[in-house]
């Protein structure tokens, strides 16, 4: 379908991972005038970068994600070796990529499991009709695995009981302000930055975050977080349930936290997200026409889906299948005026 009639993103389907990429024009990536490390390789599988990588971007301003109008997709990130930055496109089934900064070899030796090859959606059997044809119409969607725990712990920790906007704004501002421009010839238009270090984080005054509308217990938490960062980061590598059991020995982070933590750095197929303000009835209405759903109901009608219960729940938010708006149950709330 063209893009033209192709129905605009929604809030519901934007959660759910959708972000528009262009296909890249068919001369390929252009170079940039300083050239850094690259990497060209074909998927075994129908791939969409967009659905595939949209779960990383914290918001249309989000200093570490961007995409442009030329098809790409460029990322900066805090790895093991160092900030690094990365921009994927796709043309035609090959993937060409390149890389700046210290992180530049981890960045493009993870890019087949950042772009889904570990993933084995053939496991997910659709038990609902909306899930099959939803499955059907998304091909090329593959769950990531980044292998990097606190590049999604962060944001997670600051989209705890506020609105995504605010916590949106939060890490847009800590990141920009605390953090570092992101190495190699990123366009100046795109202003992006990798996150800041553990250190770092943990040195930010409390009114900074006051001033980026983050209260103290969120505060708290991110700084408990960043001073074991190393063990963390090990979670990485763990089976999903040990991972989140890693994460959540930190006092702050729960089960909700830790899930939309280990979706992203780990892949895991089954990690629902459970005490969610909106996504049990999203849930509920789409699979039994009960919008009043919580989470032991939304758990037991994703019971058909053991294993699989994470990519059951990004296919209908990718649906679009959600109930009516009603007036905001969470008002906005700006700590910084008070």
């Amino acid at each position: 379908m063209s893009s033209r009639f192709a129905p605009r993103p929604t809030r519901t389907t934007v959660r759910g991972g959708e972000t528009a990429i262009p296909r890249a024009a068919s001369q390929g990536v252009p170079r940039q005038a300083t050239a850094g490390r690259t990497r060209t390789w074909t998927p075994p599988y129908p791939l969409n970068l967009g659905l595939t990588v949209g779960p990383l971007r914290r918001g249309p301003a989000d200093p570490t994600f961007r995409t442009t109008p030329a098809g790409e997709a460029w990322r900066a990130s805090r790895t093991p070796e160092g900030p690094g930055t990365l921009r994927v496109a796709l043309r035609a089934d090959t993937v060409e990529a390149e890389a700046w900064g210290p992180g530049a070899t981890w960045l493009l030796d993870q890019l087949p499991h950042l772009l889904g090859e570990a993933d084995a959606p053939e496991a997910f059997v659709p038990r609902h009709r909306l899930l099959a044809v939803t499955a059907h119409r998304r091909p090329g969607l593959r769950l990531i695995r980044t292998g990097l725990v606190m590049e999604s712990l962060i944001p997670s920790i600051l989209e705890q009981k506020v609105t995504t906007d605010e916590a949106y704004r939060a890490w847009r501002l800590l990141v920009r302000k605390y953090g570092e421009p992101a190495p190699g010839p990123v366009p100046e238009q795109l202003r992006m930055y990798v996150m800041p270090d553990p250190r770092t984080w943990t040195l930010i005054p409390s009114w900074e975050w006051h001033k980026a509308g983050v209260d103290n217990k969120r505060a708290s938490t991110i700084l408990r977080a960043a001073r074991v960062a190393a063990r963390l980061e090990e979670a990485a590598a763990m089976e999903p349930l040990k991972a989140q059991a890693r994460l959540e020995l930190i006092p702050g982070i729960g089960p909700w936290t830790s899930a939309e933590t280990i979706q992203r750095s780990n892949g895991a197929p089954d990690a629902v997200t459970v005490g969610d303000l909106h996504l049990p009835g999203i849930v509920g209405h789409a699979l039994a026409d009960n919008r009043e759903a919580d989470d032991e109901e939304m758990l037991r009608l994703l019971t058909p889906y053991e294993g699989q219960r994470h990519r059951a729940a990004r296919l209908i938010l990718l649906s679009g299948r959600t109930p009516s708006r009603r007036k905001p149950k969470m008002p906005k709330t700006d700590i910084a005026l008070l």
